[in-house]
């Protein structure tokens, strides 16, 4: 480890290995469940978005779990062992996984000061929240500056979505059964985001193709005058988000300054509670 405070985040994040690697960053893994088998995400083959699309759409039983605090405290307690005099663990919100409460719990059987960060967030709106902390140790500063950093991050990120249907949502306890039950009735396509922690509707249109539209509207109003990351993520939508990564590349050129914007698929635990044909919009501002 080349730092003395360890990084820590967990695999709803959405970082590619190559940046975990080269940024010096520790993940625990989350579990999905299809029908009786659980699988931990990153690390088993078996779990991977295209497996969850298709076990969604066969309508076969999908969970998702939290890591044990055990899980946690493993490695934590390898963070030591390579160097780290601290850990800054940074999450996913708590108010949508019990993750954050396990590396709490575990935080405290530690035989290493560990700081435990809860985003609020969720996806990349996590992940970037997790490098800005890296970038701050990188360039010397303390654990809390870091800390500081990571939720500072994380309050001035927009997280917006769409889904083809609630349903999924509604099943994984993530909306109530009514808001599900009155979009299908209404026929709409609903436009989510983040708002304190937790998945709130910020628009209905009509179709998809609007829907998109209105995503990148919202994206690049949410970007207004600031320097920016942006990330497109989708599940089983790689055309949609594809083109809506373009026009936001062309629209947003300023703000990103020819940083890219990012296109990838949802890791295997959002997708399983975000269905097929999502595609969601993060924008961080620096």
């Amino acid at each position: 480890m080349s730092r003395t405070v360890a990084v820590v985040t967990d695999s709803t994040a959405m970082l590619p290995a190559q940046v975990l690697e080269e940024r010096d960053i520790l993940v625990v893994p989350l579990q999905v469940v299809i029908g009786a088998t659980s699988y931990h995400e990153g690390i088993d083959a078996e779990a991977t978005p295209q497996t969850i699309a298709e076990a969604l759409r066969a309508w076969a039983p999908v969970s998702t779990s939290r890591p044990t605090p055990a899980m946690f405290l493993e490695v934590y307690e390898e963070a030591r062992r390579q160097g780290a005099h601290e850990v800054l663990s940074v999450h996913l919100s708590g108010e949508m996984s019990g993750t954050f409460e396990s590396a709490r719990l575990a935080a405290r059987d530690a035989s290493v000061p560990v700081r435990v960060i809860d985003t609020r967030q969720l996806g990349m709106a996590s992940g970037y929240a997790v490098l800005s902390a890296a970038d701050v140790l990188d360039a010397g500063g303390t654990g809390q500056e870091a800390a500081d950093a990571a939720l500072a991050r994380a309050a001035a990120t927009t997280s917006l979505f769409y889904v083809d249907t609630l349903e999924y949502l509604r099943r994984g306890g993530r909306i109530g059964a009514a808001a599900a039950l009155l979009g299908s009735a209404l026929a709409v396509k609903p436009l989510l985001e983040i708002v304190d922690g937790r998945i709130a509707t910020r628009e209905k249109v009509r179709t998809a193709s609007r829907a998109l539209s209105r995503l990148e509207e919202l994206a690049v109003a949410a970007a207004a005058d600031r320097q920016v990351d942006v990330a497109v993520a989708h599940l089983a939508n790689r055309q949609r988000a594809d083109a809506l990564a373009g026009d936001l590349r062309q629209r947003l050129a300023a703000n990103l300054s020819n940083r890219r914007v990012s296109v990838g698929e949802v890791g295997a635990v959002i997708g399983a509670h975000v269905g097929p044909g999502m595609v969601a919009v993060v924008v961080a501002p620096h």
